[in-house]
């Protein structure tokens, strides 16, 4: 903190509604002027890759701003530097925001113009920046969004699955039965699926995914806006093959999963777990699962697995683990 302690905000003499003087970028190899801007938060997209997504007015607001938190001062630096701009850096994330929240939220309802980036991409989108924001909404503090790059609709919009519906979910659990677990709660969301993922555990998360999904369509975007950018399109069960036998892949990765077949209805996992559990009364367990399936148009190889765990609770001898 002694960077942000030692910088004292450019507003700090002047009436809470003054704009901040301002300062300066560099593009195209020209030294442009930035426009003062308005006291608040800042919500600046940056790029997710590649160092020319980026927007004037974003340039312009990370310049003008009083400070820039950063999730990773050094991935923010590279940027700044890159466009030549000077303003301070103040670390925010994860490990220190309990702490640091409480003097970011005073400089702001003292008047200060402070810009929030993540590492890559738009703030909020898996990083510790609610918090901040909610928080300073809640005190009447302008939010001021600056919009830009997102993996998320990066890799949507070349994936070739449908775009009309989606449901981001982030990073799934690293451990396959709690993966499992929530791939299930999941199931019936009536629209693309989107998740973040490690290279090294790539074709795991796949193999769960279909087998809780079935064999859906799905696609792999890997290093989106880098220069080996690549887009693996498929089902599941193919992608899954794939990657088992492969190394695994380098760089960022976005997996995303197709929405379940026309028809299939939507059902809660206890709704799901209480007609399983009532066809295990009579049925083997694969006769349930085909059973259950049919009744609710879920995917068979979803209920057929959860139908195996609910026999295994029960300890009711399963004669036909076979699918």
């Amino acid at each position: 903190m002694a960077q942000d302690d030692q910088h004292q905000d450019r507003t700090s003499a002047a009436p809470a509604t003054a704009p901040v003087p301002a300062s300066s970028y560099t593009a195209f190899g020209l030294r442009a002027e930035a426009e003062p801007i308005r006291p608040g938060l800042h919500v600046v997209a940056t790029p997710i890759g590649n160092l020319r997504d980026i927007s004037f007015r974003a340039l312009a607001t990370l310049a003008a701003a009083d400070a820039i938190l950063a999730e990773d001062t050094r991935v923010t630096k590279t940027l700044l530097a890159h466009y030549g701009i000077s303003t301070p850096l103040v670390a925010y994330h994860e490990h220190n925001a309990a702490v640091i929240r409480p003097h970011l939220l005073a400089r702001l309802q003292s008047g200060a113009a402070l810009a929030l980036v993540s590492d890559a991409g738009t703030p909020l989108v898996s990083d510790p920046g609610f918090k901040l924001v909610a928080d300073a909404a809640g005190l009447g503090i302008e939010i001021i969004s600056v919009p830009g790059p997102s993996a998320v609709l990066a890799a949507l919009v070349v994936a070739g699955l449908p775009t009309d519906r989606f449901f981001f979910e982030g990073f799934l659990p690293p451990k396959s039965a709690a993966r499992r677990q929530r791939i299930a709660e999941l199931a019936t969301i009536p629209g693309t699926l989107v998740f973040f993922e490690s290279p090294r555990r790539v074709a795991d998360v796949l193999t769960d995914l279909a087998a809780v999904l079935g064999d859906r369509p799905a696609a792999i975007a890997r290093e989106l806006t880098k220069h080996f950018e690549t887009v693996r399109r498929g089902n599941l069960n193919a992608l899954a093959e794939q990657l088992s036998q492969e190394a695994p892949p380098k760089g960022e990765i976005v997996l995303l999963v197709g929405p379940p077949e026309a028809g299939a209805v939507a059902i809660t996992s206890e709704d799901l777990d209480a007609r399983i559990e009532k066809a295990l009364e009579t049925l083997s367990v694969k006769d349930a699962a085909s059973v259950v399936a049919a009744e609710s148009g879920q995917h068979r190889r979803r209920v057929y697995a959860r139908a195996v765990e609910l026999a295994s609770l029960r300890n009711k001898p399963d004669q036909d683990h076979d699918d």
